[in-house]
C-alpha cells in the first residue's frame, strides 16, 4: 500500500500489485538522483513486468507437477560419466520444445533419467511454456478413468494445450492391453504437435513385451523416434554404489573405531604391532592389518607379525577376518 489511495484503488483496479507496493518506494528514489518522470514510469513499468513473470514462472512450475524439483546444476555428473552432457546441456535450451520434437532417455534404473526430465521440464517452465509431468502408471490410469468417464476426447484435447509432455518410468509396471491402446492414442494425438520426454528401462526390443503387440510397438516407435534425441544412459545405480559405499563404511568403522572416533567393543584390545609382512609399505591399522583401498580385496595374510599370543589376539584375528569378508563381498557384488 502506497501513500495515495486513490493510486492505490486505481492501481488495484488494473491489477497492477507489483506498482502499486512500490510507487511510493521507487518515487523516493527517483527523486533523490533527479530521475526524468519518464524514466521513473519506466522503472515502475518494469518492476511490474519482473513481478508478472516470476509469478507466471511459479504457475507454471506448480501447474507441472513434478514429484521434486531437480536443477541440471545438481546433475553428478560424475556418476553417469558416459553420459553426453554435452548433449543434455544443449536441449536445456529449449529448441526441441518449438519444434515439437521427442527426447527419449533410456537405461536401467539410479542413473538419473528421471533427475535429468524434471530439469528439462524445469527449464522449459522458465522458458515460458506450459508443462505437465506423470508417471507412466499414473498417465495410463487417468485415461482409462477417463475413457470409462466418457470423457476421453475432452482429456486429449486438454492435453494438446501443454508445450511439453513429460511421461517417466515407461515400462516399470506392465501395461493391460487396454492401457497400451490408450497410451498410443495419446502419443499418436500428440506426435508432432507437442513436445515429449519419455523415460524407460527397456530398450527398444522389448517394447514388444510390454505393449504385446509387434504391430502396435512398431507404430509406436515409428512416430516416437522419427524427429527424436535418444539419450543412453549406461552403467551401474549411482544408488545401489551409494549404499554399498555406506555399508563398507560401516564395517570399516567397526574394524579400526579407535582411528574413527568410534568406541571399541569391550575386551577387544589390539595386538602390539610389528613390521607387516608384505613387499611394499601400505597403510596399516593397529590390529595388524592393511587398511582397506576401494575396488582391493582382502585376505587374513596381510597381517603383522606379532609376539603377542593368547586369547586376546585370536579374538582380534576372528573379528578381522569375519569383516574382511563381509568387505569382499561387498566388493565384489
Amino acid at each position: 500500500m502506497g501513500s495515495n489511495p486513490s493510486l492505490d484503488h486505481t492501481l488495484a483496479q488494473l491489477r497492477l500489485g507489483a506498482m502499486r507496493q512500490h510507487y511510493d518506494r521507487l518515487a523516493e528514489e527517483a527523486s533523490a538522483v533527479n530521475l526524468s518522470y519518464d524514466r521513473y514510469l519506466q522503472a515502475l513499468v518494469d518492476h511490474e513486468v519482473s513481478q508478472r513473470e516470476i509469478q507466471r514462472q511459479r504457475r507454471c512450475v506448480q501447474h507441472a507437477h513434478f514429484p521434486v524439483l531437480k536443477e541440471l546444476a545438481d546433475v553428478d555428473w560424475s556418476a553417469i560419466p558416459k553420459l553426453n552432457k554435452a548433449r543434455i546441456l544443449s536441449l536445456a535450451h529449449g529448441t526441441y520444445v518449438a519444434q515439437t520434437e521427442t527426447v527419449l532417455l533410456v537405461g536401467n534404473p539410479g542413473l538419473g533419467k528421471t533427475h535429468i526430465a524434471t530439469s528439462l521440464g524445469l527449464m522449459a517452465c522458465r522458458q515460458g511454456h506450459r508443462v505437465r509431468f506423470f508417471t507412466a502408471a499414473g498417465l495410463v490410469n487417468d485415461l482409462i478413468q477417463a475413457q470409462d468417464a466418457h470423457r476421453l476426447p475432452q482429456v486429449l484435447a486438454s492435453l494438446l494445450k501443454y508445450r511439453l509432455l513429460i511421461i517417466d518410468e515407461l515400462g516399470f509396471l506392465p501395461l493391460s492391453t487396454t492401457g497400451a491402446q490408450l497410451l498410443f492414442q495419446l502419443c499418436s494425438t500428440i506426435h508432432e504437435r507437442v513436445a515429449l520426454i519419455l523415460t524407460t528401462n527397456l530398450r527398444f526390443a522389448e517394447w514388444t513385451q510390454l505393449f504385446g503387440s509387434e504391430s502396435l510397438t512398431a507404430a509406436l516407435l515409428d512416430r516416437l523416434t522419427a524427429r527424436a534425441h535418444i539419450v543412453e544412459f549406461v552403467g551401474e545405480s549411482y544408488r545401489l554404489r551409494q549404499r554399498r559405499q555406506r555399508d563398507r563404511d560401516a564395517i570399516c568403522a567397526d574394524i579400526w573405531g579407535d582411528e574413527l572416533g568410534t568406541p571399541r567393543p569391550a575386551g577387544d584390545t589390539p595386538p602390539r604391532a610389528a613390521t607387516p609382512v608384505v613387499d611394499t609399505p601400505q597403510p596399516t591399522d593397529e590390529f595388524g592389518g592393511l587398511r582397506p583401498s576401494p575396488g582391493v580385496t582382502f585376505s587374513c595374510g596381510h597381517m603383522y607379525k606379532n609376539q603377542n599370543t593368547g586369547s586376546a589376539r585370536s579374538k582380534v584375528r576372528s573379528r578381522f577376518c569375519h569383516a574382511t569378508a563381509k568387505v569382499n563381498k561387498l566388493c565384489c557384488h
